[in-house]
């Protein structure tokens, strides 16, 4: 098959390597129809992410045909559409149980690494290094996805393709930050970040309860599509003062809850821009935080902070004063989308959401190392390139 590969930081390369096959019986291999790129892709291809080998398989949003299942799978046979979960579980740990997948025990191979960083075994990521399960990402013709019954959901009919693959991880993620936000009927919602994630947690806070969306960014055209798209009040932070901009739009009160889509390398203004960058290069800290700090400061008292965006290790100048003084509650994660896939195909069914204006790039995927320097640079108004192998 052919796959898009990690070569070294900033260096991609379309190998041909073996096909996937069955390991567990709980397996299936997907012929893969759609893979999208994805903004917590670009740590990987920055290097700020140490455990990942030349020759690794990128991609972990997709949507394909299954053509083969192991003998303990249910609930999938060959030929049905389905997308996978970004993020792995198995299904039948207590997390996992309790509907935390993305906290799950069991889908991780490796997790004695992220036990030595985090303190506890993470769960496993399709293309995400060898920290996170060392899994054959999906910018590839096959992928195997471990726990079928557990990470595919089989898209009903009505849903499009270009809809389906972003209920794989961009739509679930930032549904996901804006349930994690408490949003109450009402609420002043903003949103730090207008990628993909960023376009999904705008649609979601609506969607649940939220009467105004904030949405903050510095490319006109992420911003154009948060307002004509998604319905958010846009504002450009190399333009306006953000903080003052959001004490104004809400009467001096602040937003009640904030959303940070933005994560590790975010862009500020200033010195703040030069020191962390500088400290980030020199590896003195792992984050460039401007985004989440902004998020902590501007969020009205008594407040909630969803952090969406990855991080992966140490913050410098975190704002933990503000947390405790202001009385503020922190949540974050990576998704747990198995919770959240039905609901999701319905909101699509209904009219209440449509994701496919996330893909602005199809490319085959032999132009993979191509599509990913249009999605880095912003360049051609690149939302998201999605690959077809």
């Amino acid at each position: 098959m052919r796959a898009l590969t990690w070569q070294a930081p900033n260096r991609l390369s379309v190998e041909t390597l073996p096909d996937p096959g069955i390991v567990n019986p709980k397996d299936a291999i997907l012929k893969v129809v759609m893979s999208s790129v994805c903004g917590s892709d670009l740590h990987l291809l920055d290097g700020y992410v140490p455990t990942m080998h030349p020759g690794d398989v990128l991609g972990h949003e997709f949507l394909g045909e299954v053509v083969e299942t192991g003998a303990a799978v249910t609930g999938l046979k060959k030929g049905d559409r389905a997308i996978a979960i970004s993020i792995i579980g198995c299904g039948e740990c207590g997390y996992c149980s309790e509907g935390h997948f993305n906290c799950c025990d069991n889908s991780n191979p490796n997790g004695q690494q992220t036990e030595l960083a985090y303190g506890y075994s993470c769960a496993g990521i399709f293309g995400y290094s060898h920290a996170f399960g060392g899994y054959a990402g999906s910018h590839a013709t096959y992928v195997r996805v471990p726990y079928a019954d557990v990470n595919l959901f089989k898209v009903p009919d009505g849903v499009s393709n270009e809809q389906a693959v972003f209920v794989s991880d961009a739509a679930p993620t930032g549904y996901f930050g804006a349930d994690r936000a408490d949003i109450q009927r009402g609420d002043t919602v903003a949103v730090w970040g207008c990628g993909g994630v960023g376009q999904m947690a705008i649609r979601s806070a609506y969607l649940l309860g939220a009467e105004r969306v904030i949405a903050i960014d510095r490319f006109a055209d992420r911003l154009r599509l948060a307002e004509e798209k998604a319905g958010a009040i846009p504002l450009d932070y190399t333009r306006t003062d953000v903080h003052e901009a959001l004490l104004e739009l809400t009467g001096g009160r602040g937003p009640d809850r904030c959303i940070d889509c933005v994560g590790m390398e975010a862009h500020g203004t200033g010195i703040e821009q030069v020191y962390d960058k500088a400290k980030q290069q020199l590896r003195l800290h792992t984050e460039r935080g401007a985004a989440l700090r902004q998020a902590i400061r501007a969020c009205r008292k008594n407040g909630t902070v969803s952090v969406l965006g990855v991080y992966g290790g140490l913050l410098d100048k975190f704002p933990m004063g503000a947390i405790v003084n202001k009385a503020l509650t922190l949540r974050s994660g990576q998704q747990a989308g198995q919770r959240y896939v039905p609901r999701l195909f319905e909101h699509i069914q209904k009219g209440e959401l449509d994701p496919s204006y996330l893909l602005t790039h199809p490319m085959d995927l032999e132009q993979g190392p191509e599509g990913y320097h249009l999605f880095k640079q912003k360049a051609q108004n690149c939302m998201r390139a999605v690959f077809l192998p």
